[in-house]
């Protein structure tokens, strides 16, 4: 019912985004104009699948729409993440900016309500679906409140309006007066160059200021930032079709709850941290032998588990490259698949359990990760990396690669 509710909420959210765009389109608005983001980081709920290139991720309070791809395991199937900010789009897109800037840091922080739902096909060909919310608790340097930095530009386009709405005023009275036909070529090829000016004045003045800040943004690409997260996947095994199932009771089906932080170091550098923890059933299977006929039963149990994870990323570049390594380490609460069955299961009278038998859904613990991001263009960002997997003993199992693609929806 809650995921229901959640879901119903979000594509509300997106109808009316969709309806209000032609508002959005208002070039007089100086409001729409300021820079919304520093970055631009793979959804939350990629984030929580593990299927962003890193596993500690840098924050961005985006105020906009959101598509991402990923590409982990190379195939077509929809890997796909929306994401939105439901709440600035209901209660500050559409006003002045100075409404936002008075907020006070609750409403401000509620404003950066994160939502992101999706769909991720895994090497095993399971099918995963989740949502996650995010909100930002501390940000170093929010754009948004960045105040006076376009008056000067501001002044100086509001003065060339001046005289281009003068100036046409004038050539139109001149051509009302002018007789010879020379003359009335000449004011009109005047007029329709001061036309030119005026019809894109708008867009000139747009452009003046998104590169203005581009200067802020290069500055505070790293800008320390405290985030908080929730979120949930069911994950099910899928027929040829694509079909549902059963649901998976392991790592991969939860509820998390996690914490990203990042500090700046210096213009160039970050270093950022994560702690989650995921909160499922975990499904063991293992064999029962009767100890009087000898006969051996396959059985299974159910036991409440709890992953932690954390991890520290360090990044080094700027707003359009920069490159990551970070380190990752995977627990559950139970050490082992026996700890668990111990709990959740108590053998039968005349029964016992083959011990060597018992399983469940591994956990490899460790994880190295080198790669980077690339703001190919204002909207579009491509993120990239190497996992490596290893087990307790620091052996590799697997290395895999892992693509994604962010594109704002502007």
């Amino acid at each position: 019912m809650k995921r229901k509710f959640v879901l119903l909420l979000f594509f509300s959210w997106t109808i009316a985004v969709v309806h209000g765009q032609d508002t959005k389109n208002d070039e007089k608005s100086i409001d729409k104009l300021t820079p919304k983001e520093f970055s631009i980081p793979p959804s939350p709920l990629f984030d929580l699948m593990g299927a962003a290139p890193s596993r500690v991720v840098k924050s961005g309070d985006l105020k906009d729409f959101k598509v991402d791809w990923s590409f982990r395991n190379w195939r077509l199937n929809p890997n796909i993440a929306i994401q939105g900010q439901p709440i600035w789009e209901l209660f500050y897109n559409k006003k002045s900016l100075a409404k936002y800037q008075r907020a006070s840091y609750v409403s401000r922080m509620l404003a950066s309500t994160d939502i992101s739902i999706g769909t991720i096909t895994n090497e095993t060909n399971d099918r995963r679906l989740g949502a996650a919310v995010k909100l930002n608790l501390y940000k170093q340097k929010d754009p948004l409140l960045v105040k006076g930095l376009y008056d000067d530009l501001l002044k100086q386009f509001e003065e060339e309006l001046v005289l281009l709405r003068a100036n046409e005023k004038n050539l139109l009275k001149i051509l009302d007066s002018v007789i010879r036909s020379d003359d009335i070529k000449k004011f009109k090829d005047a007029l329709v160059e001061n036309d030119g000016k005026i019809n894109s004045f708008y867009n000139r003045r747009k452009e003046a200021i998104v590169e203005k800040s581009k200067d802020v943004i290069a500055e505070n690409w790293n800008a320390s930032f405290i985030d908080i997260a929730f979120g949930q996947i069911n994950t099910y095994e899928t027929d040829s079709a694509g079909s549902f199932k059963k649901l998976k009771l392991n790592r991969n089906t939860g509820r998390s709850g996690w914490l990203n932080y990042g500090i700046k170091l210096g213009k160039r550098a970050m270093l950022t941290g994560l702690l989650r923890g995921t909160f499922y059933e975990e499904e063991i299977t293992f064999l029962i032998k009767n100890n009087t006929t000898g006969d051996e039963t396959q059985e299974r149990a159910i036991a409440d588990n709890t992953l932690f994870s954390f991890g520290f990323n360090i990044r080094y570049g700027g707003p359009v490259y920069n490159f990551f390594v970070e380190f990752a380490k995977e627990s559950k609460t139970f050490k082992t698949p026996l700890e668990a069955l111990n709990e959740a299961f108590k053998t039968p009278a005349g029964k016992s359990i083959i011990t060597s038998t018992v399983k469940w859904d591994t956990v490899d613990p460790y994880n190295i990760s080198v790669g980077g991001d690339w703001r190919i263009g204002r909207n579009l960002v491509l993120n990239y990396g190497l996992r490596v997997i290893m087990d307790k003993n620091f052996k590799t199992t697997s290395v895999i690669p892992v693509a994604n693609i962010s594109c704002m929806m502007r």
